[in-house]
Protein backbone atom coordinates (compact mmCIF):
# COMPACT_ATOMS: atom_id res chain seq x y z
CA UNK A 1 0.00 0.00 0.00
CA UNK A 2 1.74 3.58 -1.10
CA UNK A 3 2.79 6.02 1.29
CA UNK A 4 0.25 8.48 2.04
CA UNK A 5 3.04 10.73 2.63
CA UNK A 6 3.93 10.73 -0.97
CA UNK A 7 0.94 11.52 -2.66
CA UNK A 8 1.53 15.16 -1.73
CA UNK A 9 4.44 15.60 -3.15
CA UNK A 10 3.69 13.39 -6.03
CA UNK A 11 0.60 16.18 -6.88
CA UNK A 12 2.95 18.54 -5.89
CA UNK A 13 5.26 17.43 -8.87
CA UNK A 14 2.77 16.42 -11.05
CA UNK A 15 1.85 20.46 -11.00
CA UNK A 16 4.71 21.38 -11.18
CA UNK A 17 5.25 19.95 -14.08
CA UNK A 18 2.10 21.21 -15.78
CA UNK A 19 3.09 24.42 -14.42
CA UNK A 20 6.10 24.50 -16.49
CA UNK A 21 5.16 23.62 -19.20
CA UNK A 22 2.20 25.59 -19.91
CA UNK A 23 4.77 28.69 -18.57
CA UNK A 24 7.10 27.10 -21.55
CA UNK A 25 4.32 26.99 -23.96
CA UNK A 26 3.82 30.71 -22.88
CA UNK A 27 7.06 31.69 -23.28
CA UNK A 28 7.39 30.32 -26.82
CA UNK A 29 4.22 31.79 -27.86
CA UNK A 30 5.35 35.42 -26.66
CA UNK A 31 8.82 34.82 -28.66
CA UNK A 32 6.93 33.95 -31.91
CA UNK A 33 5.06 36.73 -31.40
CA UNK A 34 7.86 38.80 -31.22
CA UNK A 35 9.72 37.14 -34.13
CA UNK A 36 6.42 38.16 -36.23
CA UNK A 37 6.23 41.50 -34.92
CA UNK A 38 9.94 42.10 -36.29
CA UNK A 39 9.03 40.89 -39.69
CA UNK A 40 10.06 43.86 -42.09
CA UNK A 41 11.17 44.72 -45.72
CA UNK A 42 13.09 47.59 -46.79
CA UNK A 43 12.95 48.88 -50.12
CA UNK A 44 14.55 51.46 -52.19
CA UNK A 45 12.47 53.72 -54.71
CA UNK A 46 13.46 55.49 -57.49
CA UNK A 47 12.13 58.60 -59.52
CA UNK A 48 13.66 60.06 -62.29
CA UNK A 49 12.70 62.88 -64.85
CA UNK A 50 14.34 64.54 -67.94
CA UNK A 51 14.22 68.44 -67.68
CA UNK A 52 15.44 71.63 -69.19
CA UNK A 53 17.74 73.78 -68.00
CA UNK A 54 16.25 77.16 -68.26
CA UNK A 55 19.42 79.87 -67.53
CA UNK A 56 22.68 79.62 -69.66
CA UNK A 57 25.54 81.18 -69.27
CA UNK A 58 28.34 81.70 -71.83
CA UNK A 59 32.14 83.02 -70.95
CA UNK A 60 34.12 84.68 -73.77
CA UNK A 61 37.17 85.30 -73.08
CA UNK A 62 40.10 86.85 -75.67
CA UNK A 63 43.80 88.57 -74.56
CA UNK A 64 46.06 90.59 -76.05
CA UNK A 65 50.05 90.51 -75.61
CA UNK A 66 52.48 93.29 -76.18
CA UNK A 67 55.57 95.22 -74.55
CA UNK A 68 53.32 98.58 -74.96
CA UNK A 69 50.44 98.22 -72.28
CA UNK A 70 48.47 100.91 -73.63
CA UNK A 71 48.33 99.47 -76.59
CA UNK A 72 47.83 95.79 -75.28
CA UNK A 73 44.79 97.45 -73.53
CA UNK A 74 43.61 99.22 -76.63
CA UNK A 75 43.45 96.37 -78.44
CA UNK A 76 41.81 94.27 -76.00
CA UNK A 77 38.93 97.16 -75.78
CA UNK A 78 38.71 97.10 -79.60
CA UNK A 79 38.09 93.42 -79.16
CA UNK A 80 35.59 94.16 -75.97
CA UNK A 81 33.39 96.72 -78.69
CA UNK A 82 33.57 93.37 -81.07
CA UNK A 83 32.27 91.03 -78.79
CA UNK A 84 28.96 93.33 -77.64
CA UNK A 85 28.23 94.25 -80.99
CA UNK A 86 27.99 90.70 -81.56
CA UNK A 87 25.86 89.64 -79.20
CA UNK A 88 23.71 92.46 -80.00
CA UNK A 89 23.28 91.43 -82.91
CA UNK A 90 22.51 87.78 -81.61
CA UNK A 91 19.33 89.58 -80.11
CA UNK A 92 21.05 89.54 -76.01
CA UNK A 93 19.89 92.32 -74.20
CA UNK A 94 22.23 94.59 -72.80
CA UNK A 95 21.19 93.57 -68.87
CA UNK A 96 22.17 89.86 -69.98
CA UNK A 97 26.14 90.59 -71.02
CA UNK A 98 28.16 91.35 -68.31
CA UNK A 99 31.96 91.94 -67.98
CA UNK A 100 34.28 89.37 -66.27
CA UNK A 101 37.15 90.51 -64.32
CA UNK A 102 40.22 92.08 -65.91
CA UNK A 103 43.34 90.32 -65.80
CA UNK A 104 46.59 92.10 -66.63
CA UNK A 105 49.88 90.60 -66.09
CA UNK A 106 53.34 91.66 -66.25
CA UNK A 107 56.17 88.93 -67.50
CA UNK A 108 59.01 91.07 -65.88
CA UNK A 109 57.58 91.05 -62.85
CA UNK A 110 56.52 87.72 -61.66
CA UNK A 111 58.82 86.05 -59.11
CA UNK A 112 59.68 83.38 -61.52
CA UNK A 113 60.23 84.77 -65.07
CA UNK A 114 60.37 83.04 -68.21
CA UNK A 115 63.12 82.97 -70.66
CA UNK A 116 62.89 84.38 -73.75
CA UNK A 117 59.69 86.51 -73.09
CA UNK A 118 58.12 87.05 -76.40
CA UNK A 119 55.54 89.95 -74.88
CA UNK A 120 55.70 91.85 -71.73
CA UNK A 121 52.44 92.65 -71.06
CA UNK A 122 49.49 90.66 -71.41
CA UNK A 123 45.99 91.11 -70.56
CA UNK A 124 42.93 89.37 -70.49
CA UNK A 125 39.28 90.66 -71.05
CA UNK A 126 36.06 87.90 -70.40
CA UNK A 127 32.21 89.03 -70.98
CA UNK A 128 29.98 86.81 -69.61
CA UNK A 129 26.13 85.99 -71.16
CA UNK A 130 23.96 85.09 -68.69
CA UNK A 131 19.96 84.95 -70.05
CA UNK A 132 16.89 82.53 -69.84
CA UNK A 133 17.01 82.38 -73.75
CA UNK A 134 19.09 78.73 -73.90
CA UNK A 135 18.12 77.87 -77.51
CA UNK A 136 19.74 81.37 -78.78
CA UNK A 137 23.17 80.52 -76.54
CA UNK A 138 22.90 77.11 -78.58
CA UNK A 139 22.37 79.72 -81.74
CA UNK A 140 24.98 82.03 -80.89
CA UNK A 141 27.96 79.08 -79.88
CA UNK A 142 27.32 77.68 -83.93
CA UNK A 143 28.25 81.04 -84.99
CA UNK A 144 31.85 82.63 -82.79
CA UNK A 145 33.40 82.51 -86.00
CA UNK A 146 32.13 85.55 -86.77
CA UNK A 147 34.40 86.74 -84.06
CA UNK A 148 37.46 85.27 -84.82
CA UNK A 149 36.71 86.60 -88.50
CA UNK A 150 37.12 89.98 -86.83
CA UNK A 151 40.40 89.07 -85.18
CA UNK A 152 38.80 88.27 -81.67
CA UNK A 153 40.59 85.11 -80.20
CA UNK A 154 38.89 83.02 -77.62
CA UNK A 155 40.78 81.82 -74.90
CA UNK A 156 40.41 78.71 -73.00
CA UNK A 157 37.26 78.33 -74.61
CA UNK A 158 34.71 75.56 -72.88
CA UNK A 159 31.38 76.64 -74.34
CA UNK A 160 28.59 77.52 -72.19
CA UNK A 161 27.05 76.14 -68.62
CA UNK A 162 23.29 75.40 -68.84
CA UNK A 163 21.71 75.37 -65.13
CA UNK A 164 18.54 73.81 -63.88
CA UNK A 165 16.99 76.04 -60.79
CA UNK A 166 13.71 74.78 -60.42
CA UNK A 167 14.29 71.82 -58.52
CA UNK A 168 11.75 72.81 -55.83
CA UNK A 169 8.77 72.69 -58.68
CA UNK A 170 9.70 68.69 -59.63
CA UNK A 171 10.64 67.54 -55.72
CA UNK A 172 7.21 67.56 -54.39
CA UNK A 173 5.73 65.14 -57.47
CA UNK A 174 9.07 63.01 -57.45
CA UNK A 175 9.31 61.88 -54.33
CA UNK A 176 5.47 60.83 -54.25
CA UNK A 177 6.66 59.00 -57.27
CA UNK A 178 9.98 57.34 -55.70
CA UNK A 179 7.94 56.58 -52.24
CA UNK A 180 5.22 54.71 -54.92
CA UNK A 181 7.85 53.01 -56.33
CA UNK A 182 9.46 51.94 -53.07
CA UNK A 183 5.57 50.23 -51.80
CA UNK A 184 5.48 48.93 -55.41
CA UNK A 185 8.59 46.47 -54.41
CA UNK A 186 7.83 45.83 -51.11
CA UNK A 187 3.89 44.48 -52.01
CA UNK A 188 5.70 42.27 -54.30
CA UNK A 189 8.06 40.42 -51.77
CA UNK A 190 5.26 40.52 -49.23
CA UNK A 191 3.32 38.35 -51.78
CA UNK A 192 6.46 36.20 -52.68
CA UNK A 193 6.81 35.77 -48.95
CA UNK A 194 3.35 34.61 -48.33
CA UNK A 195 2.88 37.92 -45.75
CA UNK A 196 0.47 40.81 -45.94
CA UNK A 197 2.17 44.37 -45.98
CA UNK A 198 2.22 46.71 -43.28
CA UNK A 199 2.45 50.32 -42.45
CA UNK A 200 5.94 52.26 -42.76
CA UNK A 201 8.31 51.95 -40.07
CA UNK A 202 10.82 54.14 -41.36
CA UNK A 203 11.53 55.98 -43.83
CA UNK A 204 14.20 58.68 -45.77
CA UNK A 205 15.23 60.47 -48.45
CA UNK A 206 18.62 60.54 -50.37
CA UNK A 207 19.79 63.69 -52.19
CA UNK A 208 18.36 64.96 -55.34
CA UNK A 209 21.15 64.77 -58.44
CA UNK A 210 21.13 66.87 -61.37
CA UNK A 211 22.88 64.76 -63.83
CA UNK A 212 23.35 65.09 -67.57
CA UNK A 213 20.86 63.30 -70.05
CA UNK A 214 23.44 61.61 -71.80
CA UNK A 215 25.67 60.27 -68.62
CA UNK A 216 28.33 58.95 -70.70
CA UNK A 217 31.18 60.95 -72.13
CA UNK A 218 29.47 64.66 -71.99
CA UNK A 219 29.99 67.11 -69.07
CA UNK A 220 26.63 67.83 -67.21
CA UNK A 221 27.03 71.26 -66.84
CA UNK A 222 27.12 71.66 -70.78
CA UNK A 223 23.80 69.88 -71.90
CA UNK A 224 20.58 71.32 -72.12
CA UNK A 225 18.63 68.56 -70.89
CA UNK A 226 19.30 67.55 -67.39
CA UNK A 227 18.04 63.91 -65.73
CA UNK A 228 16.66 64.55 -62.02
CA UNK A 229 17.11 61.59 -60.08
CA UNK A 230 15.93 60.68 -56.51
CA UNK A 231 15.94 57.67 -54.26
CA UNK A 232 13.95 57.08 -51.40
CA UNK A 233 14.59 53.87 -48.85
CA UNK A 234 11.44 52.60 -47.02
CA UNK A 235 10.94 50.20 -44.39
CA UNK A 236 7.99 47.98 -43.92
CA UNK A 237 6.47 45.95 -41.68
CA UNK A 238 5.25 42.43 -42.81
CA UNK A 239 2.24 40.25 -41.09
Amino acid sequence: MPDSRLIPAAVVGGLLALGLAAAGLFVAMGLKDVRTGDRSVTVRGLSERIVKAEIAVLPLKFAAAGDDLQAVQADVDRSTGAVRAFLAAQGYKPAEIDLGRLEVTDQFAREYQQQNVAARYRVAQTVIVRTTNVDRVQATTRQLDRLIRQGVVLQDYAGPSYLFTKLNEVRPAMIAEATASARTGAQQFARDSGAALGGIRSASQGSFEILGRDEVGYDPSSQVFKKVRVVTTVSYALR
